[in-house]
Formats: structure tokens, C-alpha cells, sequence
């Protein structure tokens, strides 16, 4: 399927038939995530209201290593296959990746300072989250200080593999080392720990994350193609009047 939209005029024929579709359904879960999450789902025994930053901070939390996983796909595929549209794929979801981890680390600490009675504690998970922030940047860097399309794409999506070894470390921090974090409780071998009250809600907005980050990263590798497309027919424009000076 991925190879069959190679060709961008048919991904965008696609995407924009997609966008508002996963907008509206996005919106649509969110919607009735937030109205369970306030009104539906009851306050935790130790935390009171304040575990209700739960349904904003975990879902940024695992959109942010999804994002990441999937610019780690698209570099291999286009590192490995060159696909045509694997790296407009990648270097598109790396900011929205970047938004969603900031989200996460500022809700994160949120939280932590009634439960943690601190803003930020060098605590495990907190430190590998913040250097999966710090690698977007630098992703996001690479790419706009290299005008050769080509070369940034190889390089960036170097970057990016090796850069994915923090995404493991970031899930299992809490189980090699000591962690203010508890460990997990949904995303487990032997099923959620968590109270279905809880859990349904936290899964609904998990899903408008989930389909918000689909329809934002079709919407912007269009625009990305778009750009892309503008500067070759630049680039054509200008090729007579250098033909004719010279």
C-alpha cells in the first residue's frame, strides 16, 4: 500500500479525501474522552482531581514515542528503499512529534508539583523524555540548515535511527531504575491494572491523539510536497536566464 501512493499527485488525491474524515473523528473522541475523563470518571483516592491531568499528560506521552517510531519507519524506508515520500513522511512528523513531547513534559509537570511537591525532579523517565524533546529539535535542525534535499534526508534520517534507541529506554526506564513514575499500567503484558472508569476514557483520547497526529501529518507532507514542488518550478525558471547570461 505505502509503495502504491509513491506517486504524490495520488497521495494527495487520498490525503485530502482523508483529512477532514480523521479531523472530525478526532474531534468526535475527544470530545467524548473530555466529557468522561471530567464528569464520568471519579477522582483518584490519594491525588483527588489532579489525576485528571492523567487524560492530557499520558496520551501526549505516547503520541510522542509514536511520532518518533513512525519518523524512525519512514527514515528506514526511505534510507533502505527510497521511497519518494518517506522522508517528506519523517521530516513532517517531526514537529508535530516535538509539540506532543512538550505537551507531555509540561503536563507532566503539572502534576508532578502537588503529587511530587516539585515543577521537575531528574527522575528517569522525565530525563529520557526530555532528551527525545531535545532530539526533535536537533531533527528538526538538520533539516533546515541543509538545502540539499537529498543530503539532509540521509543524514537526518541517520540521525533519526540512531536516535530511536532512546524511545526503549524511555518505556522500560521505569522498570532498570528507581522512578518517581509508577510502572505501567496499561500498555502491559498482563492486561490494564487500570479501573475500566478510567481506562475508557484515557483510551478514547489516546484515540483523538492518534487520529489529530494522522490528520496534521497528511496535511502537512502536503504542504511540505507543495513547498518542494514551488521551489523546482523556481528552480526551472530561473535555469533560462543563467543559460542566456552565460
Amino acid at each position: 500500500m505505502a509503495f502504491d501512493l509513491a506517486n504524490p499527485q495520488r497521495f494527495e488525491k487520498l490525503a485530502a479525501r482523508l483529512v477532514p474524515l480523521l479531523t472530525i473523528a478526532s474531534g468526535v473522541t475527544a470530545l467524548f474522552g473530555l466529557y468522561m475523563a471530567l464528569f464520568d470518571s471519579p477522582a483518584d483516592y490519594q491525588q483527588g482531581d489532579s489525576v485528571r491531568i492523567m487524560y492530557v499528560h499520558v496520551p501526549a506521552a505516547w503520541m510522542a514515542l509514536l511520532c518518533y517510531s513512525t519518523m524512525a519507519i519512514a527514515s528506514a524506508i526511505g534510507f533502505i528503499f527510497k521511497h519518494p515520500l518517506a522522508d517528506v513522511a519523517a521530516k513532517s512528523a517531526a514537529p508535530i512529534g516535538a509539540a506532543f513531547t512538550f505537551l507531555a513534559l509540561v503536563t507532566g509537570s503539572l502534576w508532578g508539583k502537588p503529587m511530587w511537591g516539585t515543577w521537575w525532579a531528574w527522575d528517569a523517565r522525565l530525563t529520557s523524555v526530555l532528551i527525545l524533546f531535545f532530539l526533535y529539535i536537533g531533527y528538526i535542525a538538520l533539516w533546515n540548515a541543509i538545502d540539499d534535499k537529498i543530503r539532509a534526508a540521509r543524514l537526518a534520517a541517520i540521525v533519526c535511527l540512531v536516535g530511536f534507541i532512546n524511545i526503549p529506554i524511555i518505556k522500560f526506564s521505569v522498570d532498570w531504575w528507581n522512578s518517581l513514575h509508577q510502572p505501567a499500567s496499561v500498555l502491559r503484558a498482563g492486561g490494564p491494572t487500570i479501573h475500566g472508569s478510567m481506562l475508557t476514557p484515557l483510551i478514547l483520547m489516546g484515540a483523538a491523539y492518534a487520529l489529530g497526529f494522522a490528520a496534521l501529518l497528511l496535511v502537512s507532507m502536503r504542504g511540505e510536497l507543495a513547498e518542494r514542488r514551488i521551489a523546482r518550478l523556481e528552480q526551472t525558471a530561473r535555469a533560462p536566464s543563467r543559460a542566456t547570461v552565460a
